[in-house]
């Protein structure tokens, strides 16, 4: 039985890369060259080759990992990083051949990510993942491992320290779960605390390096880490913001997807991805400048798949600053954007999307005319807030005159909430569309008598001398037939 000892790692890489004909979506060669070098690795030679199918032994081939040993010793490379997923096996077959380090993509993106995690939660979730990948490969890589030695002191049973190893890494991965566990019931009272406070959350979610980090600090107006690579943020970051038209929200960026996303990320990272199913509305954020940009969509798309999303999308197609895109809204249907195009770099359609975002979160925009009494500067102020004020003017009587623009149903919150009546301050056709829409069983029957209270019939006969007054001024000299009771 062939035993070795496992190599250290270090920075000095070799890549390899194949196409292999029978994979169907084959990783992206360039993109593992971003992964390597936000890994910190000093890429010194690329090894690339072409098969039908992987090799059982080698993944590729004995002539191609002859190959390999001995760039490694031409170099004196310290790992040799696999664009690939390999088995145990494999790697430990091609570990003993070419005497270095093997990386497959899984672990060099658990490598990254390592790095990356700063939080209490990120560093537990990282380790959690590491783990369940290393449980894996234990399997004869280590010389202590199953072994029977001589000498005193040295006899007994032997293949018990691979059950042993085993035993302390479960429990070291269920003490990890119990932890996550504890972190994943924080944030459910940290979100039940804002939905109790009706604050929406919008998570922003993309492809890594699309420029989500630099969205969130256009946004919020702050400066988190954000740089030209892979993973560069990990930890979820949330602020609150107050979003014209919208008011206050919760704002989550999350970490990057990958192509091929090693399922134990999706699992041990499964807490974090809790912030967004629990969100109100997704930003997806695409870079609309990479040639693989619609692989990059699917790949997002996959994952929000495999962790049973149903919040809304609204796709944001970001860096239209290198595609000379120009910067407007695409709509699904009347009044409900699917698409965005934003330069978050040079702040070019940020307009287009805090509308989109009001559309989607609250509903179609309408025109109002409001008539304030003196006693509603507490409302005032929070149209203030909301960023919805046209114009302002006074009456004769001294009263404010507001025009705003706000969805009918937020319109009909607010002036509940500042216990104001519609009717006594809107024009009556604009108080029509803040009433209820009645089921069938709360309708009047035909025959049924409608009459109007002393206020709603003031509010009539003044719509009605209006409409008469402006019919008269018209050129054609035709009237303006007035509203009749069967017609409310």
């Amino acid at each position: 039985m062939d035993y070795f000892e496992r190599h250290e790692g270090g920075e000095r890489a070799i890549i390899v890369h194949l196409d292999i004909r029978q994979i169907q979506d084959p990783d992206d060669l360039s993109e593992f060259e971003l992964l390597a070098d936000s890994a910190g690795a000093d890429r010194l030679a690329l090894v690339t080759g072409s098969r039908q199918r992987p090799d059982a032994k080698y993944f590729v081939g004995s002539g191609k990992a002859e190959e390999i040993a001995e760039l490694v010793r031409e170099h004196d490379a310290d790992i040799v990083l696999f664009n690939h997923s390999l088995s145990p096996s494999q790697e430990r077959n091609i570990e003993a051949l070419v005497k270095c380090r093997v990386l497959d993509r899984t672990g060099l993106i658990l490598d990254i990510f390592a790095q990356r995690a700063r939080t209490y939660e990120g560093k537990l979730q990282v380790e959690l993942a590491q783990l369940n990948h290393l449980s894996t490969r234990l399997v004869r890589g280590w010389t202590h491992l199953e072994r029977q030695k001589g000498g005193i002191g040295l006899r007994g049973p032997g293949e018990t320290q691979l059950e042993t190893d085993r035993r302390l890494l479960q429990t070291r991965v269920n003490q990890l779960k119990s932890k996550l566990e504890k972190v994943r019931q924080t944030r459910a009272q940290g979100r039940a605390r804002r939905q109790k406070s009706d604050v929406p959350t919008i998570s922003l979610v993309g492809y890594t390096n699309a420029g989500k980090s630099t969205l969130f600090n256009r946004l919020v107006d702050e400066n988190i880490y954000a740089a030209d690579k892979l993973f560069a943020t990990l930890d979820p970051t949330l602020r609150r913001l107050d979003w014209q038209g919208v008011g206050r929200v919760v704002l989550v960026d999350t970490v990057g997807f990958v192509r091929h996303l090693p399922h134990e990320l999706v699992e041990s990272f499964h807490a974090t991805l809790e912030e967004t199913l629990e969100a109100d509305l997704l930003l997806h954020v695409i870079d609309s400048s990479s040639e693989d940009m619609h692989e990059q969509i699917q790949a997002v798309k996959d994952v929000l798949a495999e962790i049973d999303n149903d919040v809304p999308v609204l796709n944001v197609y970001n860096k239209i600053d290198l595609t000379d895109e120009p910067a407007h809204i695409g709509y699904a249907s009347e009044g409900k954007p699917n698409r965005v195009y934003v330069s978050s770099r040079e702040n070019l359609g940020m307009e287009g999307l805090t509308l989109a975002v009001q559309q989607l979160l609250t509903g179609k925009l309408t025109t109002f005319d409001l008539t304030l009494p003196y006693s509603a500067g507490h409302f005032k102020n929070t149209l203030y807030e909301l960023g919805v004020i046209l114009e302002e003017s006074y009456d004769d009587n001294g009263h404010e005159c507001l025009t705003i623009r706000l969805p009918s149903e937020r319109l009909r919150q607010l002036l509940g909430q500042a216990d104001l009546d519609p009717l006594e301050v809107l024009p009556l056709a604009q108080a029509t569309l803040l009433m209820p829409v009645l089921e069938e069983f709360e309708k009047p029957d035909d025959e049924e008598e409608q009459t109007l209270t002393e206020a709603e019939e003031q509010a009539f006969d003044e719509f009605n001398s209006l409409n008469t007054t402006t019919a008269n001024s018209d050129d054609t000299g035709t009237k303006a037939a007035p509203i009749t009771d069967s017609q409310i």
